[in-house]
């Protein structure tokens, strides 16, 4: 038997999953680590803490699951993505920490930018609307404000990468700099209808072209690692978004998942063709196996199971985020109470950088329980969102909602998303998806599996929710929540 390492980069912890060739999870391990806000809308992470706890649980992993190295045919990288990291060729060290995806330190230099009149061009080589969330503006950060560093950029010193390219790095002890097309298109840097790195874009953010990784396909092998005993083949790379589609199997235009993870993702596979919203998504790069370019249409909600996090960590509600179902359930509604929780502005499909986050609705009666039913209910509710601008965009009908991520294990959550979307919201049995599909890309370019029909043959159903609301009454809720966005808007 053969099995497949899953490097699982996230937000706010490193896993790594060893899965067997039919699919199944063999063992795991994960590891939180530091989350470093210098200042109200700054986040950043220490590079060497990414990649300390990764390998930890690469080696925890490997230990627990106890077969020798050389049965793991390749691994693959799935990554929090857009995050920024840049490090010297040389010695290998970070000049800066990396800033994170939910960083907003570069909102007024998009303001300038937008002023200037470039969001258009920006948007329709890229797929991108103009905002800190992605990583060229944060690159750009890094080269004006680090003493030295654009000089040391100019003279093809330093490397830039997504939290992929430093992880492949890392693996291959200094000789790979490379990323795969999902990530790339993350960057604003990309052209993602020519597939190459685009010097218009380059020249307007002021990047030099020697920083930036090789790019390849998501299923390619790229290299190898020896720091596990054995020589490992690295050979599937996809941001963390695409690959949960990839592992949900959605490889058929009109098929969509939503991620419930620190933020919430809908991706919507579009096929070889790149759909152009008109309602606040975005166009990405899907996961590429082989030479035929494939594309998402996607909404990204930038707090989903991080509000659950909150309830934990701010407002001390909670002792564990798996509390927060038991105490909303003590409750048969949130009371009146909405919370819109934009501690980082509001994503698609408003997009307001500025957005502060908000609980309505308060009264006397008002008890914890309501805030945390409300604080479930408002992943639903902007995950509703993106599915209705998907709709109103018209690109494919979507019949169902394939769903992951860990809040995807909240079964109240995921009754009132199917409530409010009026459509099936099914959960796999191998909910570990975007692990999953990073295994699948690098199972695929090593030989484990001959093509993606196989890797769907594998896709199995564990529960599917029902909608058992009025569309009278979704609507209503619905409404109520627009009234509440345009609070805090």
């Amino acid at each position: 038997m053969a099995y497949l390492l899953a490097l699982d980069q996230g937000t706010s912890s490193s896993r790594s999953i060893l899965f067997d060739d039919k699919g199944n999870i063999v063992a795991s391990a994960q590891q939180e680590f530091r989350q470093i806000f210098p200042q109200p809308g700054w986040v950043e992470h220490d590079p060497v803490d990414i990649w300390q706890s990764q390998l930890a649980t690469c080696r925890q992993a490997l230990s627990k699951a106890n077969i020798p190295v050389k049965q793991i045919a390749a691994l693959g990288i799935t990554n929090q993505r857009e995050t920024t990291v840049v490090w010297e060729k040389a010695s290998g060290k970070p000049i800066f920490n990396a800033i994170v995806w939910q960083d907003r330190r570069t909102e007024a230099y998009c303001d300038e930018l937008r002023a200037q009149g470039y969001a258009g061009m920006i948007q329709k080589k890229t797929g991108l609307i103009l905002d800190p969330y992605f990583s060229a503006t944060k690159l750009k950060w890094i080269l004006d404000t680090v003493p030295n560093a654009r000089a040391q950029a100019e003279r093809g010193e330093l490397a830039f990468g997504t939290v992929d390219s430093w992880l492949s790095w890392q693996l291959s002890e200094g000789k790979l700099h490379v990323t795969d097309v999902s990530n790339a298109s993350r960057t604003m840097l990309w052209n993602i209808h020519q597939g190459c790195w685009d010097q218009e874009l380059l020249d307007c953010f002021n990047i030099p072209r020697a920083v930036l990784p090789e790019v390849h396909p998501s299923s390619h092998r790229y290299g190898e690692t020896t720091l596990f005993g054995s020589p490992i083949a690295i050979a599937g790379i996809a941001g963390d978004q695409q690959s949960a589609l990839f592992g949900q199997a959605c490889f058929k235009p009109g098929m969509a998942k939503n991620t419930y993870g620190t933020g919430c993702f809908m991706l919507m596979h579009t096929g070889s063709d790149c759909a152009v919203s008109t309602n606040g998504l975005i166009s990405t790069s899907a996961c590429q196996v082989g030479s035929q370019p494939q594309y998402a249409m996607e909404g990204s909600v930038f707090i989903g199971g991080a509000v659950v996090q909150w309830l934990r960590d701010g407002l001390k509600a909670i002792q564990h985020s798996t509390d927060v179902e038991e105490l909303a359930a003590t409750v048969p509604d949130s009371g009146g109470v909405v919370f819109v929780p934009s501690f980082t502005g509001l994503g698609a499909p408003y997009w307001v950088p500025s957005a502060k986050g908000a609980i309505l609705g308060l009264s006397r009666g008002t008890t914890v329980a309501h805030i945390a039913r409300a604080a479930l209910e408002s992943i639903a509710f902007q995950s509703t969102d993106l599915l209705l601008a998907m709709t109103r965009d018209a690109v494919s009908a979507i019949s169902e909602l394939r769903v992951d991520g860990g809040a995807a294990a909240n079964n109240l959550l995921l009754q009132f998303q199917a409530n409010l979307l009026g459509i099936p919201v099914i959960r796999p049995k191998v909910t570990e998806t975007t692990a999953l599909g990073a295994a699948y890309l690098a199972g695929i370019a090593v030989g484990v599996f001959q093509n993606t029909e196989e890797c769907a043959a594998q896709w199995q159903m564990e529960r599917t929710f029902l909608p058992t609301m009025s569309r009278d009454q979704a609507g209503a809720l619905m409404q109520q929540w627009e009234q509440a966005i345009g609070r805090v808007r």
